[in-house]
């Protein structure tokens, strides 16, 4: 009996993703609940002085609330992201790379729920935004993981660390 053409097991490494994922997920719901229950109908609380605190607001678009009138286009990119990144996961053999597209698909992943449903209603839900950046933007919990997991991707490029963990030499 030949297994040559035996499908390969997935990769311990896209079960990290996933898990990563996962967390980020119910962290990231759990704290908008929190903000929704906590944050409705009140005044900024401060965290860091002005510099950090509290304040809830529901995004309909994208950072800083760019297309504002263009939610459903969100919805449909975030659909895009998640598939995109389950496809790329499936190569994954570094753990610095599964962590980090643990983070973006969790992100992408949490923010598209938002978007399908959240009011004012399917494909056009706003997202739960309650982490105010001393005016600057507000955001949440999924928003610091998609941009740690953005930067920490480029680092792991720019140090030419592959997605399957295997650095090429220079005599390659």
């Amino acid at each position: 009996m030949s297994t040559e053409n035996a499908p390969e097991p997935p990769p311990r490494r896209l079960l990290w993703t996933l898990l990563v994922a996962a967390v980020l997920l119910a962290a990231d719901q759990l704290t908008k609940w929190w903000a929704v229950d906590a944050l409705t109908d009140r005044a900024p609380i401060p965290l860091i002085g002005d510099f950090i605190r509290f304040r809830l607001l529901y995004n309909p678009g994208a950072a800083f609330s760019l297309g504002a009138g263009s939610t459903w286009i969100f919805a449909v990119l975030a659909a895009a992201a998640v598939v995109a990144l389950l496809w790329i996961s499936r190569k994954v053999r570094s753990a610095g790379w599964a962590i980090s597209l643990g983070l973006l698909l969790g992100g992408a992943t949490t923010h598209l729920g938002d978007r399908l449903f959240r009011e004012p209603g399917f494909a056009r839900g706003h997202v739960v935004d309650f982490i105010d950046y001393n005016g600057w933007f507000v955001g949440n919990v999924a928003d610091i993981a998609l941009f740690f997991g953005a930067v920490s991707l480029f680092v792991l490029s720019f140090r030419n660390i592959p997605i399957d963990g295997v650095k090429q030499t220079a005599s390659e």
